[in-house]
């Protein structure tokens, strides 16, 4: 598309760029980053295996909830107003070419690289007598034990099969053992076999050798059917509709409504059929009609269907040297307010949290910081007699969590600990759904939240009994708490005693456990209530000092860009002057820089070893400017769907640090960045003559210091 002249009356297709077709671009950014040279060579394959699941995150949620739109025949995808129909044969045409990018780049770029650095993947073509005779026993002792051969008849109809599982559809010809003739079968790989095996040093020479699974059994599926001839076999892989649907209306019970409907996950509609580009038309067809797709459904690739299981090979190859040197994030030491390093044979020294949190906020910069004094926070809080109440709210946690242990902990002492418990987290319903069991049975009190409402809110309150009588303790964040995502998620963390941040917490609290609306928030903004209108209000207010003849000046960091009237107010400012800078990791539907709707917003992107994941909204307000962290993006549903907090930075010396490390080095940033184009395209950002800055690099050598 050109530069062409955009005025307000022109169509909704052309001021917003299709939600899902942006989030097809975020997945080409991310495997522009396994093409990457200066990339370690195993973490380019990590990216790899990133956008190769991603993908599958896209047919099974986002183009899954496009096809239940075609059932309603007035029905348009928001904001861009195209017909679900027409978005389809769109993001189909996009997926086809991306997904076969992603096997040009295992075929031609990684697989060579791997090679040239003694990380070998044999084909069966190449494989010595003594690697077939090694293979065969591996297939005879671990692969043909639990494989289950299904012959195809009127008795034996197509099986159930799974969501994204491993099969192979095997023609056969011959008489079975009943005298019957079976044309056709199905075997079924169970998720418990490794899909990488790697062969002994003794065969593989001096570095590491790999056989992929499905080689094997191409190798020796004839052992599975005895008396028969195998004319060929050939893998495939169909990815289903993985949403959930509990009418909360209709249920007396959220959680247990949502256990049943787990065990439906693996069979909802199929979406995409993934086979071996040497499937021959029969058999493809055969394929497509047995679960009533169409062929632009259909994707054949150049080999594995199931590239995310590549993950497991940078652990198998050990090779540190290909991969990032590892990171030891700052920790808090007693006395001080700002995590540091120490030295790993220093015995830290017991930090008395609730001294320090009187003393002066603390803002953790995640995962540059340990995520330690969060769960210090909750264990002290779990023994601090003086403590009388925990309240906290729980997306994403994890299993063996020291979180779920502390507040285990602190209800079997006899606190009242409060829990919100999102059982609706995507793809983490089962886990949330043990979690919150447990802490029932330790008798806590547990919420599952508001109903059609996502409880995404990252607050923590500590009730504690002091000389000046009872004292709030709060921690907010823009990420979850999962111990393992702190280690690669980036977030900011505030840990305060403020009376106002204190007070809003615990409206939040009451609202959320009693149903009862609640007094006007003093200083936070939330979602559903206040926090959409509270962000046009401050975008407006930087639009109105632009007409005035100031300064207007806008810079947010976020995950993702979709709400409508967002992006409407963001053009207004635009058209008003406003600078706009925004740095958006994933889907971003606002066009940027195209002359009359959007002159003055940049967007870029940025990438890198760590996942972008913080909320940071700046807003100049001619010389009194105001910084807010948010566990919300700027989507609908976020925005107006979720429950969600945005807090503010008042503090000046954590305001700078916040302005600095989560917004101006990403301007900088010209190694990790893409930057959004008039055309909708992204183009990554190159130093040119200037010095490589990567944001991602100060920060971890900031806190190397």
């Amino acid at each position: 598309m050109d530069d062409t002249h955009y005025t307000a009356e022109t169509g909704t297709e052309t001021r917003f760029i299709n939600r899902e077709a942006s989030l097809l671009a975020f997945n080409r950014r991310v495997l522009a980053m396994a093409e990457r040279p200066n990339v370690p060579l195993l973490e380019r394959l990590k990216f790899l295996c990133i956008s190769s699941s991603n993908m599958d995150e896209f047919f099974e949620v986002r183009l899954a909830g496009i096809l239940e739109l075609t059932r309603n025949p007035s029905a348009r995808t928001i904001p861009d107003g195209l017909h679900p129909a027409d978005a389809i044969r769109l993001l189909h045409a996009q997926a086809h070419e991306l997904v076969a990018r992603q096997y040009q780049v295992l075929n031609e770029q990684l697989i060579p690289a791997l090679a040239q650095q003694d990380i070998h993947f044999l084909r069966r073509s190449r494989w010595t007598d003594e690697q077939k005779a090694w293979l065969h026993d591996y297939f005879r002792d671990n692969l043909q034990p639990v494989l289950t051969p299904l012959g195809l008849d009127p008795s034996h109809p197509f099986p159930r099969v799974h969501n994204k599982a491993l099969h192979f559809l095997v023609s056969l010809s011959g008489h079975d053992a009943f005298g019957g003739s079976t044309n056709l079968a199905v075997v079924r790989v169970p998720r418990s076999l490794p899909r990488i095996i790697e062969l002994p040093s003794t065969l593989g020479g001096s570095g590491k050798s790999f056989v992929f699974l499905s080689s094997i059994l191409h190798a020796y599926v004839d052992e599975l059917f005895n008396g028969m001839t195998v004319n060929a076999c050939h893998q495939f892989r169909v990815t289903r509709n993985t949403n959930l649907f509990v009418d909360e209306e209709e249920v007396d019970d959220v959680a247990t409504a949502l256990e049943g409907e787990l065990f439906h996950r693996d069979y909802g509609d199929p979406i995409r059929l993934e086979v071996s580009d040497t499937c021959p038309d029969n058999m493809v067809r055969y394929l497509l009609d047995e679960f009533g797709l169409g062929s632009d459904a259909l994707y054949q690739v150049a080999g594995p269907v199931n590239l995310p299981r590549l993950s497991a090979v940078p652990n198998l190859a050990s090779r540190p040297d290909l991969e990032y040197p590892p990171f030891q994030p700052a920790a808090l030491r007693a006395g001080s307010t700002t995590p540091q390093r120490h030295p790993s044979t220093q015995r830290k020294a017991r930090v008395d949290l609730f001294a320090l949190v009187r003393q002066s906020d603390i803002l953790l910069h995640h995962p540059y910081q340990s995520f330690a004094p969060v769960t210090d926070f909750l264990r002290q809080a779990a023994t601090d007699p003086n403590v009388l109440a925990i309240r906290m709210t729980l997306y994403r946690t994890g299993e063996n969590s020291a979180i779920i242990d502390a507040l285990e902990h602190a209800a079997r002492n006899g606190k009242e600990v409060t829990v919100i418990a999102e059982v609706r987290a995507r793809f983490d319903e089962d886990n949330n759904i043990r979690q919150a069991a447990r802490l029932h049975e330790a008798s806590a009190h547990v919420v599952y939240g508001v109903v059609g409402l996502k409880t995404h809110a990252k607050m923590v309150l500590v009730v504690r009994r002091e000389a000046d009588g009872l004292k709030r303790y709060v921690h907010l964040g823009t990420g979850n708490y999962h111990q393992i995502t702190t280690r690669f998620y980036t977030d900011f963390g505030l840990l305060t005693a403020n009376e106002a941040i204190g007070r809003d917490v615990a409206r939040i609290f009451q609202q959320l456990t009693s149903l009862g609306t609640t007094e006007g928030l003093e200083v936070l903004l939330q979602s559903p209530f206040t926090l959409h209108s509270g962000m046009i209000e401050r975008i407006e207010r930087e639009t109105s000092h632009a007409a005035a003849g100031r300064r207007g000046r806008i810079i947010a960091k976020m995950n993702g860009l979709q709400e409508p009237g967002v992006i409407e107010a963001l053009y207004a400012a635009s058209a008003a002057g406003v600078e706009i800078d925004l740095i958006v990791r994933g889907i971003c539907c606002l066009r940027a820089g195209v002359p009359g709707l959007s002159e003055n917003i940049r967007v870029r992107s940025v990438l890198g070893r760590f996942l972008e994941h913080h909320r940071v909204f700046y807003f100049g307000n001619n010389g009194n400017p105001e910084l807010y962290l948010a566990s919300a993006d700027w989507m609908k549903r976020n925005l107006l769907g979720r429950v969600e907090t945005c807090f503010p930075i008042r503090d000046h010396a954590l305001f700078e640090r916040v302005y600095n490390e989560g917004l101006d080095i990403y301007l900088r940033d010209n190694t990790g960045a893409f930057n959004l184009l008039s055309d909708d395209t992204y183009v990554p950002v190159s130093p040119g003559g200037e010095e490589p800055f990567c944001a991602q690099e100060w920060l971890m050598e900031k806190y190397s210091s």
